[in-house]
């Protein structure tokens, strides 16, 4: 009943914040300063038989579609020089170096040198819920034996298409900018790392999270919304590590609820984005009971509050800004090798309450080293552990030294002596590794791999600055204390001699992945977070240095240098994984027949539910299209109300034999409360591949029609 109530509440909230009027044209037309456009494509990627990317579980497989993925671009270009900056924001674990570098490719290759690694920021969501396998680098594609080619490109051309759909959108307009907070929807689930941090520093905030929102609006020289972005940092870990369902969580649902109140078409070319981007996540939980506890009784009712309270409160920041964004477009970019950095004491030293250096001490340097992760990254965070019994958060090598005595880990990694290209990687190997990033112990040396590192080393930091605000993209997951040194320090840079007071975004998981960036002071207690911190102990200082010097090159209009070009391996992937052999069905049984038919008629809140035989979804990622329609008869004519990305549809793919090679497709429709009294039917779209010829035959399902009273 109080749940009712409260949905109640929030939609009339919602509708009376669509009830504000719009500004004027004129007032739109004075201020339209730059060009922008905006753009949206799918990235779906194999619905079946492929693990996901965010909990390395292997037993994690896609088994059909909650919400599909997809990527928002968001182009602003000056409009007296046409200087220009890309934002994308794509439904993904993370963005892979070799995703950035494939886009690149393509872009450069549609646009020559109009579109570069300076200006192009792609940023992760950070979904748990996608497929795997589109990583160039080996730790992020064992659990998935391997790379997947047809995820990659997937992913690849739905990026490079949002971008190419924004391009093609350009338009005079002009963007607002609005700030809050969001309560009771995010928790931090490493709070023991983070009360390590000096007393002084916590103090400065009244929270042990970031709970900071920004929202941008894009409009035209009309007035009219074209799309927003908004940040905020939460874990898409709504949905949990025993969901098959490909699903773009937390974040995801915002977008559709934001898309679905604005009416955006997916198939369209032009229409409105609305993209919940990634902030600095990496200890802040939406499991607000803790643990794996989210709200509600199930990951799907979690997904949605946290989901719907972004949503909310974005649509209440778009239609109250009332700030102008103002001034030129910049941007810097370096490529930096994060395993060989020396860090001076001002940046080991840093803190928010810490004045901007200045002069830099010659001495007392500090190092980051090859990339090495410890033994409480394999237990996992604390709202995804995996429940490996041998591994727990706070495995220090103090109390599991390496000269000292066996244990069930140690005995592990004995055994890793056996397979050879994972034996390279095996941190009992590297005693001076142990010293280096004292107090990790080192459970795999990801950067002593050979032929080539697992984990990248050659990383890319970037800033963008589109008048007042400043977006600054880094390749990791960044803790809350750790975000806010990094935002301080930038901030403290930029408005330093400057009557301007920017804004500071942190982007995360953008443009490569590394990891997790904790603190020194949360890596000193190694949970989960700091035994995944690559480069050692100084690796936040590091971060804090080099940002500190591209943000002064920008604010001194001096350039900067580019860096070591990262290694592109693109050319050198394995896959362990067989694709669709054939498809088959019982003998007497047609593909898209009903195998199991639904009932005659329903109520509101009823789950219908039909299945059909059907071939692999491999057989066709039905990009841009659906693998289900719901049809409502309206005046002798069929049209469809629901598809497979609606939250209140599921497709499933259920593997029947898998000698056979027969498989069923399971539509459910729950019946939401809005739905108008009539007939309606269920369509499944599929393709099976012919054993014999190979070749890939498309083919449609039809329930029989069924009553809603």
């Amino acid at each position: 009943m109080l749940r009712g109530f409260r949905k109640f509440l929030c939609l009339l909230c919602a509708i009376s914040l669509l009830a504000i009027p719009t500004r004027n044209v004129t007032y739109a037309q004075d201020n339209a300063n730059f060009y922008v456009g905006t753009g949206i494509y799918d990235i779906t990627g194999p619905a079946a038989e492929v693990v996901m990317m965010g909990y390395a579980s292997n037993e994690q497989i896609t088994e059909g579609i909650h919400l599909r993925l997809r990527s928002r671009a968001f182009i602003v270009a000056d409009n007296t020089d046409n200087k220009r900056t890309v934002f994308v924001s794509a439904d993904l674990g993370q963005l892979f170096q070799g995703v950035k570098q494939g886009v690149m490719r393509k872009l450069q290759e549609t646009y020559g040198d109009l579109y570069r690694d300076e200006n192009v920021m792609l940023s992760a969501t950070h979904t748990h819920c996608g497929p795997a396998g589109h990583s160039h680098y080996a730790l992020y594609n064992i659990s998935a034996y391997g790379y997947i080619e047809e995820n990659y490109d997937c992913i690849v051309d739905g990026v490079y298409n949002s971008i190419v759909r924004a391009h093609n959108n350009l338009e005079t307009g002009y963007i607002e900018i609005n700030s809050s907070t969001l309560n009771g929807t995010s928790i931090n689930r490493s709070i023991v790392a983070y009360n390590n941090n000096d007393e002084d520093e916590r103090n400065i905030f009244t929270d042990d999270i970031d709970r900071d929102m920004v929202m941008l609006n894009f409009k035209n020289s009309n007035g009219d919304l074209l799309g927003i972005i908004n940040w905020f940092p939460i874990h898409p870990t709504s949905m949990g590590n025993t969901n098959h369902y490909i699903s773009s969580d937390n974040k995801g649902y915002a977008s559709y609820l934001y898309e679905k109140t604005m009416g955006t078409d997916y198939m369209a070319d032009k229409t409105f984005v609305a993209a919940f981007a990634q902030s600095d996540c990496g200890d802040v939980s939406p499991n607000i009971h803790g643990g794996e506890l989210g709200y509600g009784d199930n990951d799907f009712e979690s997904t949605k509050f946290a989901g719907e309270q972004q949503y909310l409160k974005g649509l209440e920041l778009s239609n109250s800004a009332n700030t102008i964004v103002s001034g030129n477009i910049d941007y810097r970019h370096k490529y930096i090798d994060f395993s060989n950095i020396s860090v001076a004491p001002e940046y080991t030293s840093y803190k928010c309450n810490s004045e901007l250096p200045n002069e830099i001490t010659e001495s007392d340097h500090k190092l980051t080293y090859d990339a090495a992760i410890g033994y409480s990254f394999a237990c996992g965070a604390e709202d995804g552990p995996s429940n490996i019994d041998m591994f727990h958060e706070g495995m220090t090598a103090d109390d599991y030294p390496i000269d000292e005595g066996c244990n069930l880990v140690k005995t592990a990694q004995h055994f890793l002596n056996i397979i050879p290209e994972i034996n390279t990687v095996n941190g009992l190997k590297y005693p001076e590794l142990w010293e280096q990033h004292y107090p990790k112990p080192i459970l795999f040396a990801t950067g002593k791999g050979e032929p080539y590192p697992w984990t990248p080393e050659i990383l890319p930091i970037q800033i963008m600055k589109i008048g007042q605000l400043i977006l600054v993209a880094v390749p990791a997951e960044f803790t809350s204390m750790s975000g806010r040194r990094l935002k301080r320090i930038v901030k403290q840079t930029m408005d330093k001699d400057s009557n301007i007071d920017h804004t500071v975004v942190l982007a995360g998981l953008s443009n490569a992945y590394s990891g997790y960036v904790a603190t020194q002071e949360e890596y000193d207690v190694q949970h989960y977070e700091g035994a995944s911190t690559h480069f050692g102990k100084w690796t936040l200082p590091s971060y804090l240095q080099e940002f500190h010097k591209i943000t002064n090159d920008m604010k001194n209009n001096v350039a900067t240098e580019p860096g070591p070009t990262p290694r592109d391996l693109k050319d050198e992937q394995m896959c362990f994984q067989t694709g669709v052999v054939l498809d088959n069905v019982p003998i007497g049984k047609d593909f898209g027949e009903v195998e199991e038919d639904v009932n005659s008629s329903y109520n509101i809140g009823d789950d219908v539910s039909v299945s059909f035989w059907t071939g692999h979804p491999k057989n066709d990622l039905k990009t841009q299209s659906t693998y289900l329609e719901v049809q409502k008869r309206v005046d002798n004519q069929w049209v469809t109300i629901a598809n497979d990305w609606d939250w209140e549809t599921k497709y499933r793919w259920i593997r029947k034999d898998p000698v056979w090679g027969s498989s069923l497709a399971k539509v459910e429709w729950t019946i939401p409360n809005d739905t108008l009294p009539g007939t309606y039917r269920i369509l499944h779209h599929g393709a099976y591949k012919n054993g014999w010829t190979g070749d890939i035959i498309h083919f449609d399902g039809l329930s029989s029609e069924f009553q809603i009273n």
